[in-house]
């Protein structure tokens, strides 16, 4: 008995860590954007999140257009060195600290 509830207790952490996975980090994002978009941008994140809403970004992001909103705002950006699996964090970022939203960043 104590076997099964140890199997099925681990089972359940390990579905929880595939799960979250998936999803960004704003932690993450945010040092995503102090290391690699910050000197292209030449302004700090707080600027950066800003320049829309959190319900802007949140409907840039489900239309699909982030890369290009990002290259918008900072022209100077070499989209291709940004990875892929980063932009989910890039997006809780700047949901997360966006106009209206309840955190202000450490960059």
């Amino acid at each position: 008995m104590k076997k099964s509830i140890l199997v099925a207790t681990l089972i359940s952490f390990a579905m929880m860590g595939v799960s979250t996975s998936s999803f960004g980090d704003a932690e993450r994002g945010q040092v995503i954007y102090k290391k690699k978009l910050r000197k292209a941008c030449r302004f700090s994140g707080v600027k950066f999140a800003t320049h829309h809403t959190v319900e802007e970004w949140e409907e840039i992001n489900s239309n699909g257009k982030l890369p290009e909103e990002v290259k918008k705002i900072c022209p100077t950006i070499e989209l291709e060195q940004i990875k892929q699996e980063w932009w989910p964090d890039i997006y809780d970022f700047v949901h997360e600290y966006g106009v209206g939203g309840s955190h202000v960043p450490k960059c």
